[in-house]
């Protein structure tokens, strides 16, 4: 297949980014809306912390650690790092960036047989949407009943408690033995009064109006964060991204202060090497990554698109990809050293102490609080954090989503508050889907939606077509040259042989191992995900990573010309696309708004190696 020069395809681009625009600060002639910019460096470097940095890091990373045997999930998970994580987040924020588009008209602009990539990643940011803020509803159930004067879970004598609640405390100080099915009212509070578990998935029963009110409101408060698109986004951000540090490492502190914490960071940092075997680590591992760093979800390409053209986004990448596994190994820290003291106070295994699921952090974390002078504080300020950590995640993927549908559809969005009714609807068919996981078989429909989605093989695959879009299609050398238009120097050349060859084979080979070796979806307390809910969710994996060949067909059919001259022309940048490339002058007239603009004004220097 003939493809253009590096030098040529860098040109060809970069030519987009010539001639004279409006600064776009308000309605164009035609009524439209000025696209945004982040008014500083520091709002984009939050926006995208606030992103990356979440519950993946607090409550997914140490949950997959626990499951996996601890220290050995380290093995593929700095694999995937090195080899995928990294040179994946370059990828997709250089080319927002360069491009100034979201996820969807990006691709189209870049490599139009591939802009099914786009469409795909949108699906897959709103299954995140439906699913992911239901963990924020629990946080402010646990956050309303933080209040009282003594913590519901740090006592046996509520209503919902069973003569099998035991303050275990109690017993070892008295030397007697623990009754048989003995549990802990953490545990009781959580899957008997906050989520009212049921005994199967097939009993989903009515919905929790207390919990269906918590949805609510955190939907309510996610749409105000986003209504007035990047401007608002970037400002709240300076809050939510920040304060959640200062809990995480007061949790560590006291953690690390417990008796039993030392074997609990033992179990955490000592590998058991037979789990290497198992594909579902592996598996794990690659869907941390991804899912941690929103790897092929269009919200790092639409925050990149704010950008100024001259940011260096490659120096960017390193510090928040650094960044975000530091703060995932540290929050392991704190997660662990509660677990070991669980462990020793309760006689029994670290591996046993608590079930292995999304609610990990909501047995652990507040038994951990319930021991802290003043538990009502830090009782509130930690489930603030989790709130925090969560909605800067939810409402950057909302941003994200927007961007793409704007950018699509300019002249129909921009104009008076069609964007503000636009998000609503969203809003509000995520939350009616939604309430089906505030149900007393709730927790069972979020783990299948949590492991089919938005995880797994559709990261997976959309990872592994990114890589040959840009490594095989456009070509790793001339989207090099891009960020080196950019930046003033070419990124690092292990990043080429990755986007050619490393990250494809890598998640192929996971892919197909995860298939050979696959097993049905384990629900924790001996259940396993009937044949049914296992197609669902297979049928919530096909709903994003389907778009790809139906878009390529799409564009196959719709392109004039032989099938080699259609093949060429969709495997070469969009020259003239009105739908991806709108914002792109075509001659000296001042646009309706603005893509990311240089640092300067004046015609950059061309750059020689």
């Amino acid at each position: 297949m003939d493809q253009l020069g590096p030098e040529q395809g860098a040109k060809l681009l970069n030519e987009f980014h010539g001639g004279n625009v409006s600064k776009g600060k308000g309605p164009s002639k035609e009524g439209l809306q000025a696209r945004g910019q982040w008014a500083s460096k520091t709002e984009f470097l939050l926006a995208v912390a606030g992103q990356i940095i979440g519950l993946g890091n607090v409550w997914r990373f140490p949950y997959l650690c626990y499951k996996n045997g601890g220290g050995v999930f380290f093995v593929p998970y700095l694999l995937f790092l090195v080899l995928c994580g990294i040179p994946l987040f370059l990828l997709e924020t250089s080319l927002g960036q360069y491009t100034s588009l979201g996820g969807v008209s990006a691709w189209r602009t870049i490599c139009p047989l591939f802009g099914g990539l786009g469409y795909a990643s949108q699906v897959m940011i709103l299954h995140g949407c439906v699913y992911y803020i239901v963990i924020l509803a629990w946080a402010l159930f646990y956050l309303a009943y933080s209040f009282q004067e003594q913590l519901p879970w740090s006592h046996c004598n509520n209503t919902w408690n069973t003569e099998a609640c035991v303050l275990f405390e109690n017993q070892t100080a008295n030397g007697s033995s623990l009754p048989e099915n003995a549990t802990s009212p953490v545990m009781e509070f959580w899957e008997r009064e906050v989520l009212r578990l049921s005994s199967s998935l097939d009993e989903l029963g009515p919905v929790n109006w207390r919990l269906a009110l918590c949805l609510a409101a955190v939907w309510l408060v996610c749409y105000f964060c986003v209504w007035k698109g990047v401007k608002s986004t970037g400002k709240v951000v300076y809050l939510t991204a920040t304060f959640p540090y200062v809990m995480l490492f007061v949790l560590l502190v006291r953690g690390a202060t417990l008796p039993g914490a030392a074997q609990g960071i033992i179990y955490y940092l000592k590998p058991n090497h037979t789990r290497l075997a198992d594909p579902q680590v592996w598996m794990d591992a690659g869907t941390q990554i991804f899912f941690s760093y929103g790897i092929c979800l269009g919200s790092l390409t639409a925050l990149g698109s704010y950008n100024k053209y001259n940011n260096d986004c490659h120096k960017d990448c390193f510090l928040l990809c650094l960044l975000n596994s530091g703060t995932s190994f540290l929050a392991g820290f704190a997660i662990f050293s509660v677990l070991g003291f669980m462990a020793q106070e309760q006689g029994v295994d670290i591996a046993e102490v608590a079930q292995s699921g999304p609610g990990l952090a909501f047995i652990a974390y507040p038994r951990a609080v319930a021991m802290m002078p003043l538990p009502q504080l830090w009782a509130v300020c930690f489930f603030l954090m989790i709130i925090m950590l969560g909605l800067d995640t939810q409402f950057v993927s909302l941003e994200a989503l927007m961007t793409s549908v704007t950018d699509l559809y300019p002249q129909l969005i921009r104009q008076g508050q069609r964007r503000e009714l636009l998000l609503l609807l969203v809003c509000l068919v995520c939350f009616l889907i939604g309430l089906v996981m505030v149900t007393p078989g709730g927790l069972y429909v979020f783990q299948i939606y949590d492991h089919f989605s938005c995880s797994g093989a559709s990261l997976l695959l959309l990872s592994i077509f990114q890589s040959l879009a840009i490594g095989w299609v456009y070509g790793p050398e001339r989207f090099s040259a891009n960020i080196r238009d950019m930046i003033g120097y070419r990124p690092l050349p292990v990043f080429k042989l990755c986007w050619k060859y490393l990250t494809p084979a890598v998640c192929t080979g996971t892919f197909v191992f995860s298939l050979v070796c696959w097993s049905p979806l384990s629900l924790g307390k001996g259940l396993v995900a009937p044949g049914w809910a296992t197609t669902l969710g297979w049928i919530l994996t096909f709903s994003s990573i389907s778009l790809l060949p139906i878009w390529a067909i799409y564009a196959l059919a719709t392109t004039p010309g032989t099938l080699a001259q259609r093949f060429h022309h969709l495997c070469s940048p969009a020259r003239d696309s009105s739908l991806a490339l709108h914002h792109l002058p075509t001659n000296k007239s001042a646009l309706g708004f603005s893509p990311a603009l240089p640092l300067t004004d004046t015609p950059k220097e061309p750059i020689t190696d």
